[in-house]
């Protein structure tokens, strides 16, 4: 049975959606005032695999991927470069839709921007305005985290820090996890040369970044989710504002599994825009190294673990792939073996058990690649000592084909998914 670490929960826990079979997944998307950076792609890559996962073990996956394209970040660069906001999250989104496919990302169900559900967003400030939870300041609308009984629990914010002086924070982020303590912005109401204004039933103005995923949430996926996934960055800064909003908009519990993954580092720091230490995909294209081989670096180590970017964690990842690869091939040709030795049948049967074993264990993609490369090191020996024919070779490929419906790095695509909708 599938086991996933909630961080609500600080543990494992057995994964059971609410209905059997069916699947609300949603997952942090980019902001796309700049292109994804690579730290950006093995977030959605780890959301990649548990998709593809979900699906191999029969469930359907109805998941909402959001583009955040109206933000403080996104204006500001829209200024600087003399652009118009959509121009500039046209031409990223563009990016990032070709480089998704380029590393075999599956298209997500639905994947609405920020600048579509605006009036989703209004309804919502709206009516926490009517339950008392939210408030006018001026032009901007804030939301008054402690009157949500429960407040920070899945960051384990230190409530014994809330300051007892009233303090608003009106930015759509800021750095660090400071911005915590203290009542953060629905609203920003219209001034005087604002460029992203929409009227709506609680005036002119945009919404802030805290609001727009529960305004993206829920014309999709409803009050509830099974899991929401994203990059740890998002647990001090982000994640509790959008559990606090969603019920106590509903009155029902949210999510029942949040997911977070690790930080990609170079150089021993984190990747980031701010630090100026980003690597895009393009570059390790340009640098020779096939999108395979970068999707598999970034999916091989365990999502929970810190990664290093380095020459030769690339150049290992691309070997390992490589060898793997070259056993599957090698299978694809005439086999004279007769396949009627013992231990033949036990190696296949648990090439698939063991890949699902150790993927069952909260994503361990790294255990189940280490499994498969054991055993197809076994049986690429018994062909070549004439102890596999082409039925059992046959077999292990149509595993290896099943497995690679998962991870998505060892055969060539023979199709791709429809372009989710944009909602």
């Amino acid at each position: 049975m599938l086991q996933l670490y909630n961080t609500l929960t600080r543990k494992k826990e057995v994964f059971t959606p609410r209905e059997p079979g069916v699947v609300r997944f949603f997952t942090c998307g980019p902001s796309i005032y700049q292109p994804p950076h690579l730290g950006n792609y093995r977030t959605f890559l780890y959301e990649d695999v548990l998709h593809r996962y979900l699906q191999y073990l029969g469930y359907r996956v109805d998941r909402v991927l959001p583009f955040t394209d109206v933000e403080d970040k996104a204006i500001a660069e829209a200024q600087r470069r003399g652009v118009s906001l959509q121009e500039l999250t046209d031409r990223v989104a563009s990016r990032f839709h070709e480089e998704a496919r380029m590393l075999r990302i599956h298209p997500p169900t639905h994947n609405p921007r920020s600048s579509t559900t605006v009036e989703e967003a209004a309804r919502i400030i709206q009516a926490l305005l009517a339950k008392g939870y939210a408030y006018r300041d001026g032009r901007d609308i804030f939301f008054e985290p402690m009157k949500y009984r429960g407040f920070g629990r899945l960051a384990r914010i230190d409530l014994s820090r809330w300051p007892a002086k009233r303090r608003r924070f009106r930015k759509d982020t800021y750095p660090g996890i400071r911005w915590n303590y203290g009542d953060f912005i629905l609203w920003h109401g219209e001034r005087v040369g604002d460029t992203a204004v929409w009227k709506t039933a609680i005036g002119r103005g945009r919404p802030s970044w805290n609001v727009q995923d529960p305004a993206m949430i829920l014309p999709f996926l409803g009050a509830s989710v099974d899991i929401h996934a994203g990059g740890i960055d998002n647990l001090a800064r982000h994640h509790d504002y959008t559990l606090a909003i969603m019920e106590v908009l509903t009155g029902q519990p949210y999510a029942r599994f949040w997911l977070h993954g690790e930080h990609l580092l170079t150089g021993g720091k984190k990747m980031s825009k701010s630090r100026g230490n980003i690597v895009c995909p393009v570059t390790l294209v340009a640098g020779g190294y096939t999108p395979e081989q970068i999707r598999f670096f970034l999916i091989s180590g365990h999502y929970r673990d810190r990664m290093d970017l380095t020459e030769e964690s690339l150049k290992e990842a691309a070997d390992r792939l490589s060898r793997v690869r070259q056993m599957g091939e090698s299978l694809e040709g005439d086999l004279r073996g007769k396949g009627d030795d013992s231990g033949v049948a036990s190696l296949i049967r648990s090439l698939e058990e063991g890949f699902t074993e150790r993927m069952d264990d909260d994503l361990d993609v790294e255990g189940a690649w280490e499994h498969l490369e054991k055993i197809l090191t076994a049986l690429h020996g018994m062909a070549v000592g004439g102890m596999l024919g082409n039925e059992e070779a046959a077999h292990v490929i149509s595993i290896l084909r099943r497995i690679d419906g998962v991870l998505q790095v060892i055969y060539p695509v023979a199709g791709l998914p429809p372009e989710p909708a944009s909602g």
